[in-house]
């Protein structure tokens, strides 16, 4: 095989920062657990991150899948690997801060290790989190984990609810829950919402 050859097939295997997201109940979880699973199947070790503020140490799907992550912290450096890691899988990535994001650029970039970001791209208000909305700008690949609303088009969009139910568009930004807390909404139901609230 010529140089040529060789370089060409050098590009076509360098490692990506991949960033995977989509509205709430998307299935991004399952995703990264089945994405660790065909990894370890043929013998790879992975490395699976979680931020803390999520507050629990192990990733679970709404399938009812779960594995054991190695939890980090906002001021955690994330810009290293094991030596025989193949590949780093990120969950619940909105909340990773932009130097996190950085450092996962260094282990693309600089040890040669796939990333796979699993995450929402907008909070409640429609408004981009730190850490997706840094992975829109430095990922390699952006893939739409694609959910559906409530009227049956794409939902794209994350309503935040109160203990009875009722629609909720103010408070802080991060607010763990499931699927008591948030609904996922097409942008026109997400706009009407708001409509009606302020009538």
């Amino acid at each position: 095989m010529n140089n040529k050859k060789k370089d060409i097939n050098h590009r076509h295997n360098m490692p990506k920062l991949y960033f995977y997201y989509s509205a709430m109940n998307g299935g991004k979880s399952t995703t990264l657990l089945q994405s660790a699973f065909n990894y370890e199947e043929r013998g790879m070790n992975v490395r699976v991150l979680l931020p803390a503020v999520v507050g629990k140490t192990h990733i679970e799907s709404r399938i009812g899948l779960t594995r054991k992550a190695n939890v980090f912290f906002p001021e955690s450096t994330l810009a290293f690997v094991p030596d025989d890691c193949a590949c780093v899988l990120v969950d619940e990535a909105q909340f990773l801060t932009r130097q996190q994001v950085d450092d996962l650029c260094v282990v693309v970039d600089q040890l040669h290790v796939p990333v796979l970001c699993y995450g929402l791209r907008t909070d409640f208000q429609g408004n981009l989190f730190e850490g997706s909305q840094a992975l829109l700008g430095l990922a390699d690949e952006l893939i739409e984990i694609k959910t559906i609303c409530e009227c049956g088009r794409k939902a794209t969009m994350n309503r935040r609810l109160g203990d009875n139910g009722e629609i909720l568009t103010d408070g802080n930004q991060i607010k763990i829950g499931g699927n008591e807390t948030y609904v996922s909404m097409c942008r026109r139901c997400f706009s009407k919402k708001i409509e009606f609230l302020n009538e």
